[in-house]
């Protein structure tokens, strides 16, 4: 250590006979640790059960939908509770965080969003498909407390939107059929992908 700091030394003075610092020693290294799977104590592996708990999500044909029923009068009512502070009593939005949810304006009809970027986009003009409207909003909201709406809740929350973007009556009920049967107005608007894991 005492030649590499008079080496230095030199370097810094300008002193024409320094030569080139030696790279550290393996005694003056510090030691490489190697950990192995445990040692910390922290975490654990998923259980199954632990699993099953996370795997909710819900495809377009639905055939994952718990058990339940909502109605949208109830859905209204829990909507203003959850979801308007966020999303506007209207459905609105608050831009730009927070999306619009309901409108069917005449120039998102003809599904023209890529030529008019200012169309607005809601789930009454653009979403494919009610049954995975469910499951983003079990899972996802309300913000604060993602997952904490019941089945019930959830149902109702669905009815109500569909039902304030014209997609449904405003006096019908949701379960798991019911909701599978809706078709949205812009279902024909997509194409499944087709695309396999090797192909771009």
């Amino acid at each position: 250590m005492k030649r590499l700091v008079w080496v230095i030394a030199l370097a810094a003075c300008g002193g024409e006979s320094a030569v080139p610092a030696a790279a550290p020693s393996a005694e003056s290294s510090p030691p490489v640790r190697e950990y192995r799977a445990g040692q910390f104590g922290v975490g654990s592996a998923a259980t199954t059960a632990q699993l099953a708990a996370w795997n909710t999500d819900i495809g377009p044909e639905g055939a994952e939908l718990p058990d339940g029923r909502g109605n949208a009068r109830d859905g209204a009512r829990i909507y203003a509770q959850q979801c308007a502070a966020c999303h506007g009593a209207e459905g609105q939005g608050l831009e730009p965080l927070y999306p619009l949810l309901i409108s069917r304006d005449p120039r998102g009809e003809g599904f023209d969003f890529a030529s008019d970027p200012k169309i607005p986009r809601s789930i009454g003009n653009y979403w494919a498909h009610a049954t995975t409207l469910y499951d983003y909003i079990r899972r996802a909201m309300p913000l604060y407390t993602p997952g904490s709406l019941s089945s019930d809740e959830t149902y109702a929350v669905v009815a109500y939107l569909l039902a304030a973007n014209r997609v449904i009556p405003d006096t019908a009920t949701l379960d798991a059929a019911a909701l599978r049967a809706v078709q949205m107005p812009a279902r024909d608007k997509f194409v499944p992908d087709d695309r396999s894991p090797s192909r771009p």
